[in-house]
This record gives structure tokens, sequence and C-alpha cells, in this order.
């Protein structure tokens, strides 16, 4: 996305997002339908372990090849995944000899099919390609199919990856990364762990409260945020108490594209900065960091934008009407709290092996996300980021 300001002062955006969006329970029968339309004939799929031991990677090649289509398989991907396994997926897909691409599974595998699709179209080293508008064709025809209900990648211009060697987190972001179709179907999330549903959750919360309080946010992506929020604060803990509750899936699912598409308009801010260095050195899922750092980032952010932080109380069911503003701000930060607590998601970075000498390098790390860091509400220096490392610690 780019922004400049008008002779007016208005400020000028544009955005793009995934032009048909395929929604509602039962639409994965139609994968074979939607990369038919695609002019698909060798369709290369990549997923997770959990979508191949559930069947739902079978039902997919089978309905490709009712299609008359032929499909290879690429499994197996790590959450959080690496440079590494984006090069053997690359080459397993050259060998295929590929025209199209699939990502079936959570952010990893939907973030890797996007990725695939254009490198294949793009020569030139990995690396150069991480950046912001570095790709200079279109990629391969992709249809991504979510089975979690968090990263949003599915309407989004970004995929994110680790580089274990350099332990950081680097992304591609293009137009080019955008999907062609999108199949929403709650039903696929309906056998997700309560773990794991709690902590994409909490991403997709994270996404949508980032956006909505972003110093990029626009009317538009406010739009999307506080739809996001209000399906999704609502939702959340029954979708974790009880899986098979197919409307909180199915409102999980709605408010985790909308939270995506509000933060493809306005961007996150330092929640996700702080996430990417822990996330990058030691074993913890995205959505997990992210609820791991939410709680004191928004402590310290508060203060950038009281109003819009207490409209999150609000959509959250916090009682604040009446309240003086910063403690209807405030009134967020102890939700949040009681919402981790809810989930019984972890609230210690010891807890995955970081110890406090680590805390310089991890906060050095946080400002050196510079395209997330612009957008953030309150200005944040080295020694806040080391500050708020250690309250989590």
């Amino acid at each position: 996305m780019k922004s400049r300001k008008g002779v007016t002062g208005l400020e000028k955006k544009t955005y793009v997002t995934t032009p048909r969006l395929v929604m509602g329970c039962g639409t994965f029968a139609q994968a074979g339908e939607e990369m038919a339309r695609l002019g698909a004939s060798r369709v290369f799929v990549l997923t997770g372990g959990h979508a191949v031991r559930e069947g739902k990677a079978g039902a997919l090649e089978k309905a490709l090849r009712d299609r008359g289509m032929e499909s290879a398989l690429f499994d197996g991907i790590e959450p959080d995944p690496s440079c590494d396994t984006l090069e053997r997926a690359l080459e397993a897909a050259r060998k295929f000899e590929a025209d199209a691409v699939v990502g079936l599974g959570g952010g990893s595998p939907l973030d890797m099919a996007k990725a695939v699709s254009v490198l294949l179209t793009n020569e030139g080293p990995l690396r150069s390609f991480f950046g912001v508008d570095l790709l200079y064709r279109r990629g391969l025809p992709k249809l991504l199919i979510p089975t979690t209900a968090g990263t949003g990648t599915e309407v989004t211009a970004v995929a994110i990856f680790s580089d274990h060697k350099e332990k950081l987190k680097m992304g591609i972001v293009s137009p080019f990364m955008v999907p062609d179709v999108a199949i929403l179907d709650p039903e696929l999330t309906l056998s997700v762990p309560p773990l794991v549903t709690a902590y994409t959750g909490m991403d997709a919360l994270v996404h949508a409260m980032e956006a909505y309080t972003s110093v990029n946010a626009t009317s538009l992506s406010d739009m999307y945020a506080e739809r996001a929020l209000a399906l999704l604060f609502p939702h959340i803990r029954a979708a974790y108490a009880d899986g098979r509750n197919l409307a909180a899936r199915s409102a999980m699912m709605e408010g985790s594209m909308l939270a995506g598409k509000a933060f493809a308009i306005a961007g996150t801010t330092a929640t996700h900065a702080f996430a990417y260095p822990i996330g990058a050195e030691f074993p913890i899922p995205h959505g997990m960091a992210n609820a791991l750092m939410v709680v004191e980032v928004f402590q310290f952010n508060l203060l950038g934008n009281l109003l819009k932080f207490a409209r999150i109380a609000d959509l959250a069911g916090e009682a604040v009407e009446g309240l003086p503003l910063r403690d209807a701000a405030q009134g967020l930060v102890e939700s949040l709290r009681r919402l981790v607590e809810d989930l019984r998601l972890p609230t210690r970075l010891r807890d995955f092996g970081v110890k406090k000498a680590d805390i310089p390098r991890l906060a050095a790390g946080v400002l050196k996300v510079t395209r997330i860091m612009a957008n953030n509400p309150r200005r944040l220096e080295l020694e806040d980021a080391e500050e708020i490392y250690r309250r989590v610690l």
C-alpha cells in the first residue's frame, strides 16, 4: 500500500485485496471449480501436516482430479515458515512444472503459497524480494483456503518468513502477492484444537486493534476493524470453549478476514514489531507471540490515541460510559488481561527460553522493524522496548 498527501491535505491511499471471496459452510467443495475458473491444469498444493492427517489435503486433491487437473502436494510446512522451507517448496514446484498454486491451512501454508506463486515468475535471489514492491511480474494463479481464523493473509499483499540464520523475520510485500480467490469455509476450523483457536484468534484481534489505532488508519480501515472487533470479541471465548460451535467459528473466520482487510490498509503496530524478534529466535507461534506482548504494548501505546483505545474497550464489552477517557482506555488493557487468562495462554517469555540477557538484542530487533513501527501511535525508544520486554519476561 502507498500513501501521500494531496494538495488539499487529505490523505490519498491505494490498496489491493482479494477480488473473489467464496464464503460459507460447505464452500470447500468448490475448490476444483474455482481452480478450473483460473485455467489451472497442474496445481501445486502447499499445506501442513494437520490438513494431511485430517484428510483435508486428500479431499482437495480429489476435487482437483475430478476437474481433470493434476496436483503435487508439498506438506509439513512448519509454523512461522522459514526461508529454507520456501526454497525447498520452490524447487519442488519448478520440478512439477506447476501452472497454479493452492494454499490450504493456517497462515504458514497460505503465506508459503503466495510466495511460491510469485517467485516462480520473478527470477532472482530469494532474499532480493524481501521488502516492499520489489516483484516485477504477477505470480501464477493462486487460491487460498484458510483452516484457522487468525492471520487474514487470504486478503492481504504480505507474506512473512523466518530467517533462522540471521534470527530475523522478513516480509515480501507486493500487490502481486494478493490471491486470485479465497475460500472461507468455517467448517474447516471445527477441528482446530483449543490452544490454536486461542492464539490464532488473538492474532486476528491484534490485527483489528492495531489497524484501528495505527497512525495510517482511515475511515475505510476503521469500518473493517470495528466490524471485525464486533465479531471477534463476543465469539473468541465461545470458539475456544467449544470448537464445535459453528456460529462462533463462522464469526471468527469472518472477523479474521475483515481484520486482514483493515491492516491491509492501515498496517499493524508495535505488538507485531515485538512479536517478530521473539518468533524468529524462539519456538513461539506468531499468534502466541502477539498474545504475549499485546497487553504491555497497549499499556504503553494508550496515550497515543486514548479515544480509539477507549472505543475498542467499548467494543470489547467494557462498561466505559461516563468514565474519564483515560480510564475508559485503560479498561481495554484490563479486558485483554482477562481474555488471555480465560484462553489459558502463556504470559511469560521465560516459559519459551527467553532470558534477561536476550532483552537488549530483542529490543534492538524491534526498532529494526521500521515498516511496522512507522504506524505506531506512540514514539518508542530503545529503552522503552527493553522495559516492555522486561515486563513480559
